[in-house]
């Protein structure tokens, strides 16, 4: 119901196929084209499910059923509420198949764990985050720091991890004032309900980028277990160009020299205001860097002249473009990303440093993650420093010269490519995440 969980889970999928495993995917009729386009080749099986959103303002248009294509993601909490329509429909088409060995469902869909209950069959969940933010999270709630005295933006240090500061504007603000009897509030106890009652999670990470924190998870809660399995991306092998015309930003790309390109993009769910477009943009014009940037949302508007002001030196693309082929080209040198999880993992393993400018879920803590933690990024700089400011064209410039051109930038690009390297050798026969799938399938294929 969300690309960002959906596409993990179809790499997911890949691995399990290549054990030799029946892999059965459950998914609506809106999002069954990107599913069967995915799996095509595979012995896959599809069962497409109905969908019907019934909301109590009826402010979500009929036939949404993705996160990615709601009008505002104000509406989140309602869409994510109203997939427990399924649930029956879910149930009638898992009377009609064989033994199941265990299901993965996407964390959001909390009512699976009734379902999987029904069925006596082991439910494990997907998040699609990071062990380091599980575990941020985890410890400031039970410091009460989300609902403490103190001003949203003052930082407060976790006493189980002492150089951790984060601070209240880290947490959506509909997750941390959610009031009880809310929509958000009634969603988010059932999510977490069923997370801590499911069998275990898996993770797309590699235990080696988070050893602390996957330890941390693994011991404080021995009843849900936890398999880092990823990076996930690196089940398919980087997609290469096969049509018979190259797309325009493929051309303009290859013709630059190795490391000076910036990519920039901000996922699909991004909401960002025309001021701030502005913003980026000027800021990335007056950095004087070359530039790649991949706009999703129809309606965001740049500046007037801007993209034949910037021509040679910058390009503005509007169609789908393979993030991971990009990241994975030579020529990039750097990423201006949104920091979702996804986005963090395909830019660790193409060894490309990040700008990281967080917008929503939990991006900022992962923005921490990726300059505090691993120490392959810069966090955007915002006019009045706080999580959540506005971002300014100065602020654009400066970090991006850094990132591109500066001493810290190399050093960043230097720690970024030891990652990438352990991040293959996790993946390899014998690595981390091949023995944790490993010992997952056996685990969950004996038990009877």
């Amino acid at each position: 119901m969300s690309k960002g969980h959906t596409i993990p889970l179809l790499h997911f999928a890949r691995l399990l196929l290549r054990r030799n495993f029946s892999v059965t995917l459950f998914t609506t009729t809106a999002n069954r084209p990107f599913i069967a386009d995915s799996l095509s080749g595979t012995a896959a099986s599809i069962v497409t499910l109905p969908f019907t959103v019934s909301t109590t303002n009826n402010d979500i248009p009929p036939g949404i059923e993705s996160t990615d294509k709601l009008p505002s993601m104000s509406l989140f909490f309602e869409f994510a509420m109203a997939t427990a329509s399924i649930q029956p429909h879910f149930e009638q088409a898992l009377e009609t198949l064989p033994r199941v060995s265990f299901m993965v469902t996407d964390g959001f869909l909390w009512w699976t764990l009734q379902s999987a209950n029904k069925f006596h069959i082991p439910r494990l969940v997907f998040f699609g985050m990071s062990c380091y933010s599980v575990s941020v999270f985890r410890e400031a709630g039970m410091q009460g720091i989300f609902r403490g005295p103190q001003p949203d933006d003052e930082l407060v240090e976790l006493t189980r991890f002492p150089w951790i500061k984060i601070c209240k504007e880290d947490l959506e603000p509909s997750s941390r004032n959610a009031e009880p009897g809310s929509i958000p509030y009634e969603f988010n106890v059932k999510l977490i309900g069923a997370s801590v009652n499911s069998y275990g999670t898996v993770v797309n990470s590699f235990y080696e980028l988070e050893p602390l924190f996957v330890d941390y998870l693994k011991t404080t809660n021995t009843s849900h277990k936890y398999w880092c399995v990823g990076p996930l991306c690196l089940a398919d092998d980087v997609g290469s160009f096969s049509g018979t015309k190259e797309p325009k930003w493929m051309t303009w790309l290859h013709q630059k020299k190795k490391c000076s390109v910036l990519y920039v993009a901000f996922g699909s769910q991004a909401e960002v205001s025309n001021e701030e477009l502005e913003e980026i943009a000027m800021g990335l014009e007056e950095s004087m860097v070359s530039f790649l940037w991949v706009i999703r949302k129809k309606d965001w508007v740049l500046p007037k002249g801007f993209e034949e002001r910037v021509e040679g030196s910058g390009m503005v693309v509007r169609e789908w473009v393979d993030q991971r082929e990009i990241l994975n080209d030579e020529r990039v040198g750097g990423y201006v990303s949104h920091c979702g999880w996804n986005s963090v993992v395909e830019s660790v393993c193409g060894g490309v440093p990040m700008v990281a400018w967080p917008m929503m879920a939990e991006q900022h803590v992962n923005a921490r993650m990726v300059e505090e933690e691993l120490k392959v990024g810069i966090r955007m700089e915002t006019c009045d420093g706080r999580v959540r400011g506005f971002v300014k064209r100065e602020g654009v410039s400066k970090c991006v010269k850094e990132l591109m051109e500066g001493e810290r930038g190399i050093q960043l690009r230097q720690n970024v490519k030891v990652l990438a390297r352990i991040a293959r050798m996790a993946v390899q026969e014998g690595g981390s995440s091949w023995s944790a799938l490993d010992h997952l399938i056996h685990e969950l294929c004996s038990k009877k």
